[in-house]
């Protein structure tokens, strides 16, 4: 669901908009390539939004073997935060020559992308007895206490097999809070998204229409340019913009979909 779309669906005003998001992001095709990835992109976002002034932190990381992200979920909060960065749901591709490629052939790999709202009022009811929750002990920074004490949280939301974790707070609590928000977002975007698939014909002329699956924007390494298929625009200086200059293609995104949805009103 777009930013048109949501404003319509909740009736609120821009400002009302949720100042905060889980960015979800998961490594796809192509095995360590697609964990470095899925990293870059998680890196880029952060920086995006230390730019901005936003504040982001990780919530959960799996990390790979060499170091990248099988998955992870970072939070993000500041103003104006969803609107931004909604369109960026999707599958994001990058073509490259790996450092560890002897034969110099181009790979390709994947990542996707899940931009989650979390807002103050939801619709979506979660029974206790749909929940599986599973504690453990957290890894990484923290001091002797996430060491020794069982803090991680992991929730499965039996009905859909959704699973979400949080090891990032200090208590126990507070991780089964952050996961349960979490559950709630993503239970929420499901509802949307089958929303949207019930108006398919509408839904194909559309863009930022949260699918997870829609190829969205293509990483062109030894070329230097990146391009969003879904405006048919590219840019260059791919390493600018892995530093978290995104706004332009942010921009150019939001401002296709405003003229595609205006030229709708008058027609």
């Amino acid at each position: 669901m777009d930013w048109q779309e949501w404003k319509k669906k909740e009736n609120v005003e821009t400002k009302e908009f949720p100042n905060e998001i889980i960015l979800e992001v998961r490594a796809g095709a192509g095995g360590e390539e697609a964990a470095l990835f899925a990293k870059k992109l998680a890196s880029m976002y952060i920086l995006y939004a230390n730019l901005r002034n936003w504040s982001a932190r990780v919530l959960y990381e799996s990390i790979s073997a060499l170091g990248g992200y099988k998955e992870a979920a970072i939070e993000i909060k500041g103003e104006g935060v969803y609107e931004k960065l909604c369109f960026e749901t999707g599958v994001h591709r990058i073509q490259r020559i790996p450092s560890t490629e002897k034969m110099g052939r181009v790979h390709t790999s994947t990542a996707s992308v899940a931009i989650l709202p979390i807002r103050k009022k939801t619709k979506i009811e979660i029974k206790p007895a749909d929940l599986q929750i599973e504690f453990s002990r957290s890894g990484g920074a923290g001091g002797q206490n996430v060491n020794k004490v069982e803090t991680a949280v992991r929730i499965v939301h039996k009905p859909t097999g959704i699973e979400v974790r949080s090891t990032a707070e200090r208590s126990q609590l507070k991780n089964r809070e952050k996961a349960m928000s979490i559950l709630s977002a993503k239970l929420e975007a499901k509802k949307d998204e089958e929303e949207a698939l019930k108006h398919s014909l509408n839904r194909k002329t559309q863009i930022g229409t949260a699918d997870r699956s829609e190829k969205i924007r293509t990483y062109n390494i030894l070329q230097d340019r990146i391009t969003d298929h879904r405006i048919k625009k590219s840019w260059h200086n791919v390493e600018k913009i892995f530093k978290g200059e995104i706004d332009p293609i942010l921009n150019a995104t939001k401002e296709h979909l405003s003229a595609q949805t205006d030229n709708k009103s008058v027609v």
